[in-house]
């Protein structure tokens, strides 16, 4: 796959008004020609100038191969630059930017995105999970190279006699009903200690908890433990702990960290 790293080594070559000279910085071209595009590998000659003459040029891929994406995208949301390429069934896609400028990716490999493994609970609304949607679509991961598969558990399917609180409109909850002591409750290590600390004992509890429930690696899960926030291990699995209430930065924080972590070391 040839991706480049940034628009900046990219040229665009509509026609030659200074001839065959390239900027100093341009590893590649998209060159205008009948019938779409080409795409050429270009290296500058030496020199001192911002305009350089071409040592020498290679073709990439002929217009044939060359697919012009139709609509604005955002460069820097890499991975889904490369998703959007696989689906045009061309060797080369060419991408323009927002602000105009352009990119492409050549022979695109779905083996290069990285999967994160998404854990949250509904009802209210899947907070982590909602958010990094927003993230990811506004390409804040952009440069990361990654993908989502969210595993979000609807906690009404426990069919549960109590659940945590109002907010997600449950008839009985912990926070707002007397509870008789028998009751099955949909919980967390949270709830747990909150009831005994309210009635005494432990009562039958079904573990909720988007943390406990990782399977897959590398992850991100909240949790509403902010001692067990950070990346770490859990089940067996890496992966990253965000409270349940994380800004959209510390959510971002804290993603990177993970990838970073997981392919670092």
């Amino acid at each position: 796959m040839i991706f480049p790293p940034h628009c900046k080594c990219i040229g665009y070559a509509g026609n030659k008004p200074v001839g065959d000279r390239v900027y100093f910085l341009s590893e590649y071209l998209i060159h205008e020609v009948p019938g779409g595009f080409e795409i050429l590998a270009v290296k500058p000659a030496d020199g001192d100038g911002l305009m350089r003459d071409i040592e020498s040029v290679t073709q990439i891929a002929g217009p044939d191969d060359v697919y012009m994406y139709p609509e604005p995208v955002v460069l820097h949301n890499r991975g889904d630059l490369i998703k959007k390429a696989l689906q045009t069934n061309k060797r080369c896609t060419i991408f323009t930017g927002i602000e105009e400028h352009m990119i492409f990716i050549c022979d695109p490999d779905p083996a290069s995105l990285l999967t994160v493994h998404v854990y949250d609970v509904t009802p209210p609304r899947p907070h982590l999970a909602g958010t990094v949607q927003t993230l990811d679509e506004a390409g804040i991961f952009g440069e990361l190279e990654i993908t989502f598969q969210y595993h979000v558990r609807d906690i009404r399917e426990t069919q549960a006699d109590v659940y945590p609180c109002k907010a997600g409109g449950f008839s009985r909850t912990i926070d707002s009903d007397r509870l008789k002591g028998d009751e099955h409750v949909a919980g967390c290590m949270t709830a747990r200690q909150v009831l005994k600390d309210c009635y005494g004992h432990d009562f039958p509890l079904i573990d909720i908890c988007p943390a406990n429930a990782v399977t897959e690696e590398p992850f991100i899960a909240r949790c509403c433990r902010a001692e067990r926030s950070g990346v770490q291990t859990l089940n067996g699995k890496k992966g990253v702990v965000v409270h349940w209430g994380a800004s959209p930065k510390q959510i971002a924080d804290a993603l990177y960290a993970c990838i970073h972590e997981w392919r670092n070391g």
